[in-house]
């Protein structure tokens, strides 16, 4: 492993190019998908050897339901299979879940509440799914709770959204890397990647490793973090 400091807090990834990597194998587009959850095992024990605190993960989008229903059906049956997964207790990992659950499958959202309770203890790092989930999404409904709290518009503050979304309860991403060579966010954590480091590789998720991780954590490491001050600012703080 690459001796590697300053290591992000929280890394926010959108897993992308498994169907690409099935159709330039000659393969279903399942078999990308199967290949990718093995590439989560991976990274999520690469991050946890390497101090990452959050790892979050773009699993299910909202836009996903359009796809066609057998492919939305094997993505379900595989997310159901692995939650099954040691990979949480074994790594004392705590598991979360941000999205519209009510949109999942009755036997999905079941057992993704019992591996949030089993795993509620573990504090080595937390692994954050997000399935059936667009940002729009959340912030919409982040403003419908505030509506109905009676929050005076007048108090209603950058804090206040940020607590009413469903990310309040960790830092936002340090760095968000995406896979497959496409240059968009797709409508992910808009909110909270408003100062993290976006890192692009060309790289399909299935073939994203540890080398592959490391160079965009060297990446992220050297470029200057700023928040709108002066690089000489930040020098003297």
């Amino acid at each position: 492993m690459q001796q590697l400091t300053h290591i992000p807090e929280h890394i926010a990834i959108i897993m992308d190019g498994n169907g690409r990597w099935a159709k330039a194998k000659g393969l279903p587009r399942t078999a990308g998908h199967v290949q990718g959850v093995e590439t989560v095992r991976k990274i999520t024990e690469a991050c946890v050897r390497r101090g990452v605190k959050y790892l979050t993960l773009y699993t299910f989008s909202t836009e996903n339901w359009n796809r066609p229903v057998e492919e939305i059906k094997a993505l379900m049956d595989l997310l159901f299979k692995n939650l099954e997964d040691e990979i949480f207790m074994k790594n004392n990992v705590r598991f979360c879940v941000i999205g519209d659950m009510t949109r999942l499958p009755v036997e999905i959202r079941e057992k993704i509440q019992k591996m949030i309770d089993r795993t509620a203890a573990n504090d080595k790092m937390t692994m954050v799914l997000a399935i059936s989930y667009s940002a729009r999404w959340e912030l919409a409904n982040a403003v419908k709770e505030i509506i109905r709290e009676g929050v005076d518009p007048n108090d209603i503050n950058e804090d206040t959204i940020s607590q009413h979304l469903q990310t309040r309860a960790m830092p936002d991403p340090d760095l968000l890397i995406r896979t497959g060579g496409e240059l968009r966010v797709s409508n992910y954590l808009l909110w909270q990647i408003a100062y993290s480091e976006l890192y692009f590789c060309d790289t399909f998720w299935p073939d994203f490793d540890e080398a592959e991780l490391d160079k965009a954590i060297a990446d992220y490491q050297a470029r200057e973090r700023r928040y709108g001050k002066t690089s000489e600012q930040i020098t003297v703080s």
